[in-house]
């Protein structure tokens, strides 16, 4: 279990590491796991991307983001211009469904309301409006009402967190009570944890999903024992190597008359 200093480091480092945002004017702290980000960026996209990049972080349990969007005055936008290219960026992230969508801008806020029929829509709709130029924060309320029933929601599931490589199936448990879906259980990673939840939405039928995944921070840094163990065996063959062309030396060297 990393300490709050460790952990502070860590998350510092991952938003210095990435390469779209600018991390000089954001802070960070840390309590038992719990991360919080202050201070201000220069973009909604650089806010979103600083929560993103704590969220990858081995050992965080949650994250509050703080940080501030101040936007430079030679960026700032009218709403009635943010909302015109909100629409646009919708209908071309969502051609057959950007009708059912509305985007309402107040004071550089952007609110997305409508019905759509999947989560992918939902999200896509808040991905496309998330970059533009003016944009200080998104609120997405679109609301999902599938066609499809709900049928046999939870076997369908544990299916496909059996197919996925980033997820243990093993380790969450999953209730389904007609197209509403509650995960329980434990992960190894915040990432672990959104996996989890985007493989339930993308379920047909699929209305709600209450996620109530805890992400550990007990555990053990397999890798570094894993890369120990692979040196040592490195190490073995090495010697194993040595030893076996000192015994042969004589015979190779050996004067043929």
């Amino acid at each position: 279990m990393k300490s709050d200093s460790e952990l502070e480091r860590d998350v510092k480092e991952e938003l210095r590491w990435e390469p779209d945002l600018d991390a000089t004017d954001i802070a960070v702290s840390t309590h038992n796991g719990a991360v919080t980000l202050t201070g201000f960026v220069r973009s909604y996209t650089d806010k979103y991307e600083a929560e993103s990049a704590a969220k990858r972080v081995a050992g965080v349990i949650a994250v509050a983001n703080d940080i501030e969007v101040r936007i430079p005055s030679i960026h700032q936008r009218p709403d009635p211009d943010i909302a015109r290219d909100a629409a646009a960026a919708i209908k071309n992230y969502l051609p057959l469904s950007y009708e059912q969508i509305k985007a309402v801008v107040r004071e550089g806020w952007v609110t997305l309301e409508g019905e759509v029929e999947w989560q992918y829509q939902k999200q896509a709709a808040e991905t496309a409006v998330r970059p533009l130029q003016g944009v200080k924060g998104v609120s997405n309320l679109i609301k999902i009402k599938p066609r499809v029933k709900p049928y046999d929601i939870k076997r369908k599931i544990e299916e496909a967190f059996r197919r996925n490589a980033e997820v243990d199936a093993n380790q969450i448990i999953i209730e389904a009570d007609g197209s509403k879906v509650v995960l329980k259980g434990k992960v190894r990673s915040w990432a672990e944890r959104e996996e989890a939840e985007r493989v339930a939405w993308q379920t047909p039928g699929v209305t709600k999903v209450e996620d109530l995944i805890v992400v550990r921070n007990d555990v053990k840094p397999l890798p570094i024992v894993a890369a120990i163990t692979i040196a040592a065996a490195v190490g073995l063959f090495a010697m194993f190597m040595v030893i076996l062309a000192t015994y042969k030396a004589p015979a190779l060297t050996a004067n043929p008359f």
